[in-house]
Parts: C-alpha cells; sequence; structure tokens
C-alpha cells in the first residue's frame, strides 16, 4: 500500500509562492510537503492532474448565502452546511457565512446554529461574519435600515460569548454606531473588526484603527468616498497601512482602474483580498429570490433590487481571480494570494487555510489551464 499521495501539476501555488516542477504530498488527509519533483518519495501513489495550477482551497470572508438559502433564511446546521457545500463545489473551502441586519430573534438563531455547526466541524465552515446591525443607515445599500442601530451593552456580551464558541467571529461596524471601547473589547476576545457601511470621516476611521479595527468591508462600496479635503473611508482604507481591505472584483461593483489605484495604494502590511460577497444564488441557476421580503433580481451579472440598488455580487473567487488577471493586469500569483493566503493572515490563521504548508489539513484545488475549478479535496479525499 502506498504510504502517501504525490499530486503533480503544470504549476503549484502553495499559498504565497507559484511554483513549478514540484509536487504535493498528502498523507492521512494533511499535507507533507511540496518538494521539486525529482524528490517525491517512491512508496507514494503518483497523480498527475496535468496542465493548470494545483492551490490551496480559497477563502472567502464574506458569504451571505449559496446553494439557494441565505443566511439569514437558515433553521438547522443542515441548512448551514449546504450553504457551505455550494461553495466548496466553486473552489472555496473556508468560508465565512455572513449574517446582514436583521432581528434580534434571527440573529440569536443564527447564532446558536454556527455555535453548533462550529462543534460538529461542518466542512467549509470557518467561523461568521456577522455584517450588521451597527451599522450608519445613509450607507445601507441593500441593508433594511429600520433593522440598523448603534451597539448597546447587551450586544457586547452576545458578541463577547460568540467569540468563545466559534473558531472566527468577524463583524462589520460603522465607527457611527460603535465606541472605541467596544471595538477594544471586541478586538481582546479574538474578533477580527471591519469598518463598513458608513459615511465617516478620515478621522473617526483612525481612531477605530486605533482601538483595534484591522479591516474594511467591500472597498469603495457603502462608504464615504475619497476627496481632496475629506479623504473619509475609502481614504482611510488606502492610506492606513496596517488596514486590510476586502474586494468585489467583478467590475460592477469596482471599475478596474479603482481597483488597480488600491493595489498600488496599500503599501503597508495591510493588504487587499478577494471577496464574492455572494448571496443565495451562489452555486444555482436561480434568477431571483427573497431578502427579507424584498425581491432581488439576477440578470448580467448583477443582483438588484426591484429599484436598481446593487444587493450583493454575482461572483465566484476563480472569476474574480480571472478579473484580475484580464483586467487589471496582475499575475496569476499576486491574484492566488488574494484568495488564500492573504485573506488566511487577516483572519490571523495563516497556518490552518489558505496554505498548503506541512502539516495543515489537506484542502486543495485544481484549476485547469483556462482558470476554471476542475476538482476540489478536503482532507485529502477528492469531492463529487
Amino acid at each position: 500500500m502506498a504510504a502517501g499521495k504525490a499530486y503533480f501539476s503544470s504549476a503549484i501555488f502553495d499559498g504565497a509562492t507559484l511554483r513549478e516542477g514540484v509536487a504535493l504530498l498528502v498523507k492521512g488527509g494533511r499535507v507533507t510537503g511540496v518538494v521539486p519533483n525529482v524528490e517525491v518519495p517512491d512508496d507514494h501513489e503518483k497523480i498527475d492532474l496535468g496542465d493548470g495550477t494545483l492551490s490551496p482551497g480559497l477563502v472567502d470572508l464574506q458569504v451571505n448565502g449559496g446553494g439557494g438559502l441565505m443566511l439569514g433564511d437558515i433553521d438547522s446546521v443542515d441548512d448551514l452546511a449546504r450553504i457551505c457545500r455550494a461553495h466548496i463545489g466553486l473552489g472555496t473551502t473556508a468560508l465565512l457565512p455572513t449574517l446582514i441586519t436583521d432581528t434580534l430573534e434571527n440573529t440569536a438563531k443564527v447564532l446558536k446554529i454556527a455555535g453548533e455547526a462550529a462543534r460538529q466541524t461542518v466542512p467549509g465552515f470557518a467561523g461568521l461574519h456577522l455584517e450588521g446591525p451597527h451599522l450608519d443607515p445613509a450607507r445601507k445599500g441593500a441593508h433594511d435600515a429600520r433593522l440598523i442601530r448603534p451597539m448597546e451593552a447587551a450586544d457586547l456580551d452576545v458578541y463577547l460569548e460568540t467569540a468563545r464558541t466559534l473558531p472566527t467571529l468577524m463583524m462589520t461596524v460603522a465607527p457611527e454606531a460603535v465606541t472605541p471601547d467596544q471595538i477594544r473589547k471586541l478586538m481582546k476576545a479574538g474578533v477580527t473588526v471591519s469598518l463598513g457601511h458608513s459615511n465617516a470621516t478620515y478621522d473617526a476611521a483612525y481612531a477605530c484603527v486605533e482601538a483595534g479595527a484591522t479591516c474594511i468591508t467591500h472597498l469603495y462600496n457603502a462608504m464615504s468616498p475619497l476627496a481632496h479635503r475629506d479623504p473619509g473611508m475609502v481614504g482611510a482604507a488606502l492610506n492606513i497601512g496596517q488596514l486590510h481591505a476586502g474586494l468585489i472584483a467583478d467590475g460592477v461593483h469596482v471599475d478596474p482602474a479603482a481597483v488597480e489605484i488600491a493595489l498600488r495604494a496599500k503599501k503597508g502590511p495591510g493588504a487587499i483580498f478577494l471577496v464574492t460577497d455572494a448571496m443565495a444564488v451562489a452555486g444555482t441557476g436561480q434568477t431571483e429570490f427573497s431578502l427579507g421580503g424584498r425581491r432581488i433580481l439576477r440578470a448580467d451579472g448583477r443582483l438588484t433590487l426591484e429599484d436598481g440598488t446593487l444587493a450583493g455580487a454575482d461572483i465566484t473567487l476563480p472569476a474574480a481571480i480571472r478579473f484580475l488577471q484580464e483586467q487589471v493586469g496582475l499575475s496569476r500569483e499576486k491574484a492566488l494570494v488574494m484568495a488564500t493566503g492573504c485573506p488566511a493572515g487577516v483572519l490571523g490563521r495563516s497556518g490552518e487555510i489558505g496554505t498548503l504548508a506541512t502539516g495543515v489539513r489537506a484542502d486543495f484545488i485544481h484549476f485547469n489551464a483556462e482558470g476554471d475549478v476542475r476538482a476540489v479535496w478536503l482532507g485529502g479525499t477528492r469531492q463529487p
């Protein structure tokens, strides 16, 4: 019996570097190395995947739904697993299902289900992202303004407790709706605090960063723009070195020129990473769905309310990687980093997900030469 398996492809990306002439070694469901082809042990089963790129599974920190379900509509762990499966099939093996602004009752239900999903180690489930309700109604986007409100002491207690039950808790908040002290307490509890859906000034955003915020949610969208006398949230995202920023690279939410500007501006330790902001239709052929009783239409690569307001995005991470290569001129290596190693680092989980480092769980994917996902493995097992 073979001691392990050796996977060959014309290129292998390990989460940081794109390499040729190497093989991925897997044993017992874990990566045991990425080695030159000539160093593959004789006792390993050799599997040649042909042309294309072998990569760690992709990491998506903003996924509102998939497989026909929005996270806010789930009633069980099975429902949450259904959303995760839809994205696994699209190449994302670690995701943060994202709850947009909702009622107290429904939020509590989702938090309970998420805690149980963590205990059951649902495949693909890397934690939870709460996008709201502590936002600025002036920058609500598709969120229900009736449910947006400032964070109160009781809310904070719930989030601190939730952080203890999940592998990762990320929260999008607006500086107008939280205090620096609340952000400090969230950060100390291990919560990844992201700023978004806000009309905040540059100084207000900077105060939140000083308190512990480390991220910006869907850069350029639903935030105060960059102006020469008021840099706003966009200016903060681009100029504050330690801030990371999520980006919807679909050509709808952000123009390619604005993507180029952002990539040139980020010179500090903070970096730009890809998100899909996916909705219920991800992984399906559905042309519409319901969001809080409102009809969402899917057409021409857009998801909109009936009044034309963008409501999430209709893109996959592999398509976003292609967009960066074809429309922005980014190298494949840099684009892959933005969907693997970078988002993993945002969560402080660089050694766990988005990497093919020795010892990590063998969650990996294979792209064909055109950049489409051909196959997905979880724990070294190829998925149907």
